[in-house]
């Protein structure tokens, strides 16, 4: 079996960075590995997340091939379509991603003994919908267990970040996302709900402070994974020349991982 690592955060703490990073690593080192991402990594993951991580503006075009075209005078014919979500039906979208994505992507690849990176997981639904939204967690637990067939993660990294820094970092760069726009007070209630999950499992938590210095944080993350890697024995794969019986040279550099159309990078 391959090893399964959610990166978990608050918004603008780091973890789109710093799980593409770590992926270069593990290629760069010879580990067979998969880069996912919540809602996503699917062609309905990828369906959904406009709706429920977007802008509350989400673009006519994405709906194009289901709407009936709107005639010139209707709030469709603008460049933009508000679609306001309830508590529960955000919830359930973000579960029927995460089913999906199990099932079709997650599973298969951890039984060929790939290595699982996945930007988001259970624990964002108990932190966002839980915590912050006043949902009951005992009753999202049970719908996580539903939509992941009972899937945990061997390790869980927390990008930690004071909300009010985080969310400073993200405004910087322009348009937020439905739950950027949230007031200050909720992202402090995410934050809240990360950590009370870390403190009750600090052996299969890794929580790393995002204000030091990025190759600090880096650094961190590399060395706990280096020995999950090592406690699962899981070898990396030789160079290609290596399995056709040539001479070992240098790896070459890892290149820095770009986001697939369907949210997945493979190794």
């Amino acid at each position: 079996m391959g090893l399964f690592i959610v990166f978990e955060g608050g918004e603008g703490a780091g973890k789109s960075t710093h799980i593409r990073h770590l992926y270069g690593l593990l290629s760069q080192h010879g580990y067979r590995s998969k880069f996912l991402r919540e809602p996503g990594g699917t062609a309905l993951g990828e369906y959904l997340r406009p709706v429920v991580s977007l802008p509350r503006q989400a673009l006519v075009s994405t709906w194009g091939r289901s709407l009936v075209p709107p005639q010139p005078a209707s709030q469709l014919a603008s460049k933009e379509l508000w679609v306001p979500l309830s508590v529960p039906s955000e919830l359930f979208l973000f579960l029927a991603s995460r089913a999906q994505l199990v099932q079709e992507v997650i599973r298969p690849a951890l039984a060929k003994g790939t290595t699982i990176l996945c930007d988001r997981f259970t624990h964002s639904t108990l932190a966002y919908q839980g915590y912050a939204r006043g949902l009951e967690l005992d009753m999202l637990r049970h719908l996580n267990h539903i939509a992941t067939g009972g899937l945990e993660p061997d390790l869980i990294v927390l990008l930690d970040l004071e909300p009010s820094q985080a969310l400073a970092r993200k405004r910087r760069g322009g348009d937020l996302s439905r739950f950027e726009e949230e007031e200050l007070e909720f992202h402090r209630r995410v934050r809240q709900g990360y950590l009370d999950f870390a403190a009750a499992d600090p052996q299969r938590w890794l929580v790393v402070d995002s204000s030091q210095p990025r190759q600090e944080v880096a650094r961190a993350i590399w060395e706990r994974v280096q020995a999950e890697l090592t406690r699962a024995g899981i070898l990396p794969h030789p160079p290609a020349a290596d399995r056709k019986g040539g001479r070992r040279g240098n790896a070459p550099a890892a290149s820095p991982p770009q986001q697939g159309r369907l949210g997945s990078l493979e190794g």
